[in-house]
């Protein structure tokens, strides 16, 4: 019984490294004698541990190369839903839509609660993601990846798990999303002045500690990303309209 009740302590204590997004889906455990130093268990205690977290789907154990952090809301690009969400484009402004719940919410509770620990990483993914902006052999997908990296960074300061999982559990879709407004916008000299003034107005609010100023920014943010995406779109359609008058039809 004592055995078992530490095994549900250990487990307990690794599930809430999960929540607080310091274990990562995807992520290969530490040693057990590097994890049973910093939980500060036996190594014995904490194999068990382990093993209800095997037990739970919590993480996955692949022969010869440890355990990891499993997916815990399925392989996402080959679910159902993001096939749909692929095959039809206009859900891209749902994404948006999306995006402006959680990163205002996100933005405005991480300048609340961030710690300094929080804002060094924050600075970490501004300043990778300022650096890639400013070279022109970054590919759009690695910017995007940096992009999103920095709006996570600001999630995970808000210390609320449950949407920091949230947005974690939705990172293809969001990449696919900020992938967009990568490749259409950051080849736009002004579209991308505005993108990086807003992404600095962004960084200085939260770690600043401006609670409403960084929710406001989040939410400028990804109005603007739609509003000129919507415009590039109207644009494209004119050039169509305009091209087929040309041919006579």
């Amino acid at each position: 019984m004592e055995k078992r009740h530490i095994a549900d302590v250990v487990a307990g204590r690794i599930e809430h490294l999960i929540l607080d997004g310091i274990l990562k889906v995807g992520q290969r455990l530490p040693s057990e004698r590097s994890l049973s130093e910093k939980l500060g268990f036996s190594r014995s205690a904490l194999r068990e541990g382990l093993n209800v977290l095997r037990g739970r789907g919590i993480i996955e154990t692949r022969q010869g190369k440890g355990s990891f952090v499993a997916r815990m809301m399925g392989d996402a690009p080959t679910t159902p839903l993001m096939h749909l969400f692929s095959d039809h484009p206009r859900t891209l402004y749902d994404l948006l839509e999306v995006r402006a719940l959680l990163e205002g919410e996100s933005a405005r509770l991480a300048a609340l609660r961030g710690t300094e620990a929080d804002f060094i990483m924050i600075r970490r993914r501004y300043e990778e993601m300022v650096a890639a902006n400013s070279r022109d052999d970054v590919e759009p997908q690695q910017h995007a990846h940096l992009d999103h990296a920095f709006h996570l960074a600001i999630c995970q300061a808000s210390h609320n798990p449950v949407l920091v999982q949230t947005l974690q559990s939705l990172t293809d879709l969001l990449i696919s999303s900020v992938f967009a407004s990568v490749n259409n916008l950051y080849h736009r000299p002004v579209q991308k002045r505005q993108i990086d003034r807003q992404h600095a107005r962004l960084y200085r609010a939260v770690v600043d500690r401006l609670p409403e100023q960084a929710r406001r920014a989040a939410l400028d943010h990804i109005s603007s990303i739609r509003d000129n995406l919507q415009e590039i779109e109207a644009e494209e359609q004119r050039l169509v309209r305009a091209s087929m008058r040309l041919n006579g039809w």
